[in-house]
């Protein structure tokens, strides 16, 4: 193999994969590779539109992942690698980047447009071998190169992609698919490196890896000069970055020529559009062979104003080295070391989670993320104009956002940063957004958050504080301000109307309904929950069935919904008579409830359904071991008179009433949902 021959001139060198992805461990793994892993921080939020290229994209996703570990491990970790490895995934089809989907219905998205299409598969692979200097500083060469990889999907059917999609393999794949396991059976055909679909092309690495240290004339020679880029999509580079990156005042350069390509299959030129600048190089070989030898900045040009800050917060980090500690050290203390910075950083983002909660709330109720869309491109004093505020305060708060990934600078020269909206906090923070937050944020940052500033009170007495945080008892707020202010009750009623059209599909999706022709939806508020109903089940039609005061303002929240399917009745479900239907549906009303009121409320579903009639629960399901899920688990801090439970807990409550259980689905959104007929 080709990886062989280079194996005994790697024993001793401290190699690192800058990733943790378990594929690809297992592919170099199975190589025969010794290798340390060590997750790269970079925030893979790369302005796609900046490049010309997809395999650009990848390339650069890479090559950040591998500079940033490699920057940090002699100052984090108190050694310094002899290789770093940092690799990206992509999928693109018709000129569309694919990356990992964020929900389901991401994934659906994503097969869809692959469904009977043939696309590429792009993988960027950095290598960065680090050279420790006598004056304590550490050169990096790099070496670039991507491969492609042609992939072919079968027509597939929606029944096949829902349930390819509910097996829950598409959430952590480029394009929403895992070639290796199930996703195989959606494939035609490949052409190309098969591994290079499952995460890294092994054999074009191999080939790298015989170039560096089979092919180099000497040692010396290979840190003053590029190693040679023969293979296509290759480019080397070599970088003095520590300290970074002000390198044009200790070096003389010109800018260099490209490196010649040899085009092969599978792979295309690669270009970048950071300047290049030619450094000196000793012998005549590698001019003659056309190779490109330069200083490269330690960020390229598609990141470097969005990083500049990172930059400087390195430029700071004191320079020292760390070989003499690390031979010291055994292989024992190396991963103790390396366990408790990890768990020490783990423990400050836990400490730090309540200041980035409150960052979101305010910047979400000060309407930023509005005006950032109607109007991207402000600097910190328009913005603080507009939501008349401070100028210093907000540029902190929109530098927060920055670092949250909530909004992106752009850095002008000779003017101040800029701010715009991320594709996340556009996906999720409008207030017309289709999946909007705002309003459950909002009801976080007024409700939740004062309960949880009392919970060491909550934790000694073991019940809410709405008492202390709000001045009344959990049932006069409950009458007083929900059901006597209207503003209060619209807050409370737009917050429940977000959570449900943001986990509605996943729920509405989560079985087949089509022996039920009529439904209904007990505490159904504005109804969003029983729109998604109706929209994935065409032939159901379905009450929303809500206190009088709720019916009357539903309206607020669905003037254009026309659905003759969707109807709404007025009424206490404690008190009053049920609508007649063939399925009930629960949706994150039973927690909130004392034992007693559930049994009442269960009884009275139960006596009004007719032996083969139905009961869709959903709530948050705890594990069997109470471990997880961690939002359940935390929402029971609120110290309300109800009880979170697993989903056996809940099946043996139904049970309790005459309900047996057919069908239990974590749906991997906010919900999961259990579906029971009655014996």
């Amino acid at each position: 193999m080709v990886l062989n021959p280079v194996i005994s001139k790697l024993a001793g060198k401290l190699i690192v994969l800058a990733s943790a992805s378990p594929r690809r461990q297992e592919i170099l793994s199975n190589a025969g590779l010794r290798f340390e892993v060590v997750p790269s921080w970079f925030k893979e939020t790369l302005d796609k539109g900046l490049f010309k290229a997809p395999h650009e994209y990848a390339v650069e996703t890479a090559k950040q992942k591998a500079l940033e570990v490699a920057r940090r491990m002699p100052f984090k970790h108190l050694k310094t690698p002899d290789i770093v490895i940092g690799a990206d995934t992509i999928v693109t089809v018709d000129g569309m980047i694919l990356e990992k989907p964020v929900d389901k219905d991401d994934a659906y998205r994503m097969l869809s447009s692959l469904s009977g299409k043939e696309h590429s598969v792009f993988t960027g692979v950095a290598i960065v071998l680090c050279h420790e200097k006598e004056n304590e500083e550490v050169d990096y060469q790099l070496i670039e190169f991507y491969e492609e990889t042609k992939v072919k999907f079968a027509d597939l059917s929606d029944d096949m992609l829902r349930e390819y999609i509910n097996s829950g393999e598409p959430m952590d794949k480029a394009g929403g698919y895992g070639i290796q396991a199930l996703g195989g059976m959606l494939v035609e055909y490949v052409y190309g490196d098969f591994l290079n679909v499952v995460g890294f092309p092994l054999n074009h690495f191999c080939k790298q890896l015989d170039r560096i240290y089979n092919r180099c004339t000497s040692s010396s020679e290979q840190q003053s000069a590029s190693v040679r880029p023969s293979h296509t999509g290759t480019r080397t580079t070599s970088a003095l970055t520590q300290p970074p990156p002000k390198l044009s005042a200790q070096s003389s350069h010109s800018p260099s020529s490209p490196a010649k390509h040899n085009p092969t299959s599978g792979s295309r030129p690669y270009s970048s559009a950071a300047p290049l600048h030619e450094v000196d190089r000793k012998g005549s070989a590698n001019e003659a062979d056309g190779s490109c030898c330069t200083l490269v900045n330690s960020l390229s040009k598609h990141t470097e104003d969005r990083e500049a800050n990172l930059r400087d917060s390195e430029n700071t980090l004191p320079l020292m080295t760390s070989r003499g500690q690390v031979i010291e050290l055994n292989v024992t203390e190396q991963e103790d070391s390396e366990l408790k910075k990890e768990d020490l950083q783990r423990i400050v983002d836990l400490m730090d989670g309540f200041k980035a909660s409150k960052a979101l709330f305010t910047a979400s109720k000060m309407c930023v993320f509005d005006l950032l869309q109607s109007r991207p491109g402000l600097d910190a004093a328009q913005v603080a104009q507009e939501i008349k505020a401070s100028v210093k305060g907000t540029q902190c708060l929109l530098e927060a956002c920055v670092s949250l990934g909530l909004l992106r600078s752009k850095v002008r020269t000779c003017k101040k940063p800029v701010f715009e909206n991320t594709d996340l906090a556009s996906r999720f923070l409008l207030t017309d957004a289709p999946c909007s937050l705002r309003g459950y944020i909002q009801h976080c940052n007024d409700t939740v958050w004062p309960l949880f500033s009392h919970l060491e009170s909550a934790v000694w007495e073991g019940a809410n504080q709405r008492e202390k945080a709000f001045g009344k008892t959990s049932t006069d707020m409950f009458q007083d301000t929900f059901y006597k202010r209207q503003e209060v009750q619209l807050r409370f009623m737009n917050a429940m109307h977000s959570i449900a059209k943001v986990t509605g599909q996943a729920v509405a999706t989560a079985f087949d309904l089509s022996r039920f022709k009529t439904a209904c939806d007990l505490g159904g508020c504005t109804g969003a929950m029983a729109y998604e109903f109706t929209k994935a089940h065409p032939g159901l039609s379905v009450t929303v069935f809500d206190l009088p005061a709720v019916v009357e303002m539903s309206e607020h929240f669905h003037p254009l919904h026309t659905d003759n399917r969707m109807s709404f009745v007025g009424g206490d479900f404690f008190k009053d008579e049920l609508p007649k239907a063939d399925l009930y549906i629960l949706a994150r009303i039973l927690h909130d409830w004392p034992d007693e009121t559930v049994h009442i409320l269960l009884s009275k579903i139960a006596d009004a359904c007719s032996p083969g009639c139905g009961l869709l629960l959903s709530e948050i399901f705890l594990d069997e071991d109470r471990g997880g899920p961690r939002r359940g688990l935390l929402q029971a801090l609120s110290m309300s008179e109800g009880s979170q439970r697993s989903a056996a807990e809940y099946g043996l409550l139904l049970k309790s009433h005459g309900f047996t259980t057919v069908h239990v689905r974590h749906t991997d959104s906010l919900l999961d949902a259990i579906l029971c007929i009655k014996a």
